[in-house]
């Protein structure tokens, strides 16, 4: 039986090493600088923003040319192409009029390099969809802003997570300390004839209650270090410390911090809706005529890539679609139902988070009169554990009392913790609420 009792108690002390040994010390500002640099969300959100930004570029079609080049070739015997081509290629002769060889002419070839240039003029929908556009690539861009600031808080709640879960293994530590203590204590005792068997026992299971929660505790940390791991994107399976210990921070005034229409989502979706809008009136606007201008300058040869003969041609064009079956009137009307919607959507978003604020004002000031509570039961279940032990090791006091005594200690610390943990998130997550750009 000793011997699996030395076992068990050198496999926690190996454990205990192991842990020690694989330990790296971590400060927030590293934590946040590797985050900002190697996020994974962080650069999904960047590459979202490109697309958007590539999609507002493509409008810059709107008022830019279109010019097109091409070199074409082929050899006919058809009347009317023979005839064309060699008009073209400024080839024609008095004998080509003959009705014999206009009517049966012989094979010529034809090779032509063209350029062609179009010119948008006036193109009142395409003005209003590069709007659009850009109003959504702001969108983007701002939405990137407040996926930052979230994950940034998530690198805030995990890195407290890492402190509180150090922290609990501590106390855990101490407890275990007291817990191995007092089973020397409570063995002394019963060899000298003043406990029972079942008091030593009631001592070896407290011994083994600590121990197993102190393993989970170990296990804490691990998992705490692998989510700040994949927030860093660095490998799992480190185990991180902590350098900045986990502290109660002051209260300070709530009631200054009110909701801000800088927030960047909520500026995000004003930039959305004002697409919707610009959208709803270039669907309107389509049924206005484009203005559009082009030309051409062309060359023909009968060899390829030469151009010996030449010409030009320049134009504008007026183009008025009446009508498409209706196809448009729908299309208008889908338009500033969605624009109507994205503005119900903003205002319940702003209501929604000005809700989410009142709530986080009161969660911080519960949860600080909560801690100020915990800490003064931290300070008397401390006082209690002390003099009962005192007593214990005098005899005056029962096993069960002290064991009650300790574990009652143990709890308190962890709670304490725990709410400081909560608080501390809590004002985070109110100056989360409450940013502005």
């Amino acid at each position: 039986m000793k011997q699996y009792i030395y076992l068990f108690i050198l496999t926690i002390l190996s454990g205990s090493y192991l842990f020690a040994q694989e330990t790296t010390a971590l400060s927030k500002e590293e934590v946040l600088a590797r985050v900002l640099e190697n996020n994974r969300s962080l650069k999904i959100s960047e590459q979202e923003f490109f697309q958007s930004r590539a999609d507002y570029r493509q409008t810059n079609a709107v008022f830019l040319p279109n010019i097109k080049a091409s070199h074409t070739g082929f050899t006919t015997t058809n009347p009317l192409m023979a005839f064309g081509s060699k008009l073209n290629q400024e080839i024609l002769t008095q004998n080509d009029f003959n009705p014999m060889l206009l009517n049966d002419p012989d094979r010529v070839n034809n090779f032509a390099t063209k350029i062609e240039v179009q010119q948008p003029l006036v193109n009142v929908d395409g003005f209003l969809q590069r709007q659009a556009a850009k109003s959504k690539m702001q969108a983007t861009e701002l939405q990137g802003d407040r996926t930052r600031d979230y994950v940034l808080l998530e690198v805030e709640k995990a890195y407290m997570e890492l402190q509180l879960a150090h922290r609990a293994v501590a106390v855990l530590e101490k407890a275990q300390e007291a817990a191995l203590e007092n089973k020397k204590l409570a063995d002394n005792s019963f060899k000298q004839g003043y406990l029972q068997r079942a008091d030593v026992l009631a001592v070896d299971v407290r011994v083994s209650e600590v121990n197993n929660q102190l393993q989970m505790a170990r296990s804490n940390v691990q998992n705490a270090s692998d989510y700040l791991s994949f927030l860093m994107n660095e490998e799992s399976g480190k185990t991180w410390m902590p350098s900045d210990q986990l502290q109660a921070e002051s209260l300070y005034s709530a009631e200054s911090l009110q909701l801000s229409n800088n927030r960047a989502d909520i500026q995000a979706m004003e930039f959305a809706t004002d697409a919707y809008e610009k959208m709803n009136k270039a669907d309107k606007m389509a049924f206005l005529p484009r203005l559009n201008a082009f030309g051409s300058y062309e060359l023909y040869d009968e060899d390829i890539f030469q151009g010996a003969a030449n010409g030009y041609m320049v134009g504008a064009e007026l183009s008025w679609d009446l009508f498409q079956g209706s196809k448009r009137f729908g299309k208008a009307q889908k338009s500033k139902a969605e624009f109507e919607q994205s503005k119900l959507e903003l205002d319940q978003y702003k209501a929604k988070s000005q809700m989410e604020i009142n709530r986080a004002k009161r969660n911080v000031e519960d949860l600080y009169d909560k801690m100020k509570r915990s800490e003064l039961a931290v300070d008397q279940s401390e006082e209690a554990f002390r003099i009962r032990t005192n007593r214990f090791e005098q005899g005056l006091e029962k096993t069960t009392d002290l064991l009650q005594t300790e574990t009652q200690f143990q709890q308190k610390q962890l709670e304490y913790y725990q709410t400081i943990f909560e608080y501390n998130f809590a004002k985070s997550y109110l100056e989360f609420l409450t940013k502005a750009e």
